[in-house]
């Protein structure tokens, strides 16, 4: 199955200082990520890479900048917000995955053959970079004392 955002890059094109190669979304990929990711919409996503090989392992350094529509989780109004991050990731061959739990540790993200996905590196980092209850930057939790007149499905339970 193809990802929605999909920028193959042959591994043996990266040296031990390998190139930096940036990867933006189309139009279309943006619409097909915002369905992925549950969001109302996904206007922009680019993301640098800086990558260097180090025998089977490619590590890359990333610079990932994105405009996306959430919902606020107190208001349930749909607002438009930056997304930026800055991570390494570590593209390993399959099977050698490693077992550390520790968060702190860089993400592995197997490969088979010699292909190597920088644009589904993108999304999934997009995916973990997202507030996971995003708030509209003005949205108030109601006073307790006057939650009795909104409606129903907007007091606080």
């Amino acid at each position: 199955m193809t990802p929605e955002f999909s920028r193959p890059v042959a591994r043996d094109r990266i040296g031990p200082r390998g190139p930096d190669i940036t990867v933006e979304a189309s139009a279309a990929e943006c619409a097909a990520l915002a369905v992925r990711l549950r969001l109302p919409a996904v206007h922009s996503l680019s993301c640098r890479f800086r990558l260097r090989q180090a025998g089977d392992v490619v590590v890359a350094e990333g610079w990932l900048a994105a405009r996306v529509t959430q919902t606020c989780v107190v208001s349930l109004d749909d607002f438009e917000t930056a997304v930026t991050d800055h991570f390494t990731i570590r593209f390993v061959p399959a099977g050698t995955e490693s077992d550390d739990v520790d968060p702190e540790t860089e993400d592995e993200i197997p490969y088979a053959g010699n292909s190597l996905d920088l644009g589904e590196a993108a999304a999934e980092q997009l995916a973990l970079s997202l507030d996971p209850w995003p708030r509209k930057p003005d949205a108030r939790l109601p006073d307790p004392d006057t939650a009795a007149d909104l409606p129903p499905s907007r007091r606080p339970s």
